[in-house]
C-alpha cells in the first residue's frame, strides 16, 4: 500500500473538506505517519474515514473500546485548538499517541496522560520512533482532574465527558483554550472553551460528534 499517496488522499478528501483549512495543521497531518500508530492488523485502515481498533478496558466484566479516532474528529481538534509554537499542552486519552504527536509538533511540549499503562507504553514507542521528545507520558485516571504543570495554554480531552468540570477549565491560562464533548452517544457536543479572565471562561459550540466516554476509574485490564 502506497501510505503517502493515502495520507495525502486524506487531507484532500476527509480532513480539508471538513472545514480543516489551518495550513499548519494540514502540514503536520500530511506529514506524521499515521499508520505507525496503528496495530499491525489495521495499518491498511490507517487512513481511511472510521476508528481504528486499539483492544479494550475490561472494567467491572464490561468491555470498553478503545479506538484511534477518526482523521476529521483529530483535525478538527487541531484546528479549534489554533496551537502557537510555545504552548504548553495537557492531553487526556493517549491513545497509541497519534493527537500527541501532531499536538507536540505545532506546540512547545505536550503532557498526556492515559488510563492504561499499555497505551502509554505502545505511545512511547510509537513516539520515540518519530524522534518526538517534547512530550512527557503518564498512567493515571484523569476522568476528573489531571495537574502536572499549574496552567496549560491548551487543554484537550479526548474522551467524552458529562460535563465540563471546572478542574480543567481552572487549569487553562489566560486566554487558554480547551478541546472537549460532552454528552451522551449518540448525541454529543464538541465545544471550545477560553479563559478570557481570572475568573471568566466563554463556551463556543463548535460540532455534534460521538466519541467513547471518559472510564472513571483505574481498576482495569487491558485486552488485544
Amino acid at each position: 500500500m502506497d501510505f503517502d499517496k493515502a495520507r495525502f488522499n486524506m487531507v484532500e478528501q476527509q480532513v480539508r473538506p471538513w472545514d480543516v483549512l489551518d495550513p499548519r495543521v494540514l502540514e503536520v497531518i500530511g506529514e506524521i505517519p499515521r499508520e505507525n500508530f496503528a496495530p499491525d492488523q489495521y495499518k491498511n485502515l490507517a487512513y481511511v474515514d472510521t476508528g481504528i481498533p486499539l483492544g479494550s478496558y475490561v472494567v467491572n466484566h464490561k468491555s470498553h473500546p478503545c479506538n484511534m479516532a477518526h482523521p476529521i474528529i483529530d483535525g478538527r481538534i487541531l484546528q479549534e485548538l489554533d496551537i502557537q509554537g510555545e504552548d504548553l499542552i495537557l492531553e487526556i486519552g493517549t491513545g497509541s499517541g497519534y493527537l500527541t504527536a501532531c499536538l507536540a509538533k505545532l506546540g512547545r511540549h505536550v503532557d498526556s496522560v492515559d488510563i492504561n499503562e499499555d497505551m502509554t507504553t505502545i505511545a512511547t514507542k510509537n513516539l520515540q520512533a518519530l524522534d518526538i521528545n517534547n512530550v512527557n507520558l503518564s498512567t493515571g485516571d484523569a476522568s476528573k482532574a489531571w495537574q502536572q504543570k499549574r496552567n496549560y495554554d491548551v487543554i484537550a480531552i479526548t474522551a467524552a465527558m458529562k460535563t465540563i468540570p471546572d478542574s480543567y477549565k481552572k487549569l487553562l491560562k489566560i486566554d487558554g483554550r480547551m478541546f472537549i464533548v460532552t454528552g451522551d452517544a449518540p448525541a454529543m457536543t464538541a465545544y471550545r472553551v477560553t479563559r478570557t479572565e481570572k475568573n471568566k471562561w466563554t463556551t463556543e459550540k463548535l460540532f455534534e460528534t460521538s466519541i467513547e466516554p471518559m472510564i472513571e476509574t483505574v481498576k482495569q485490564t487491558f485486552t488485544f
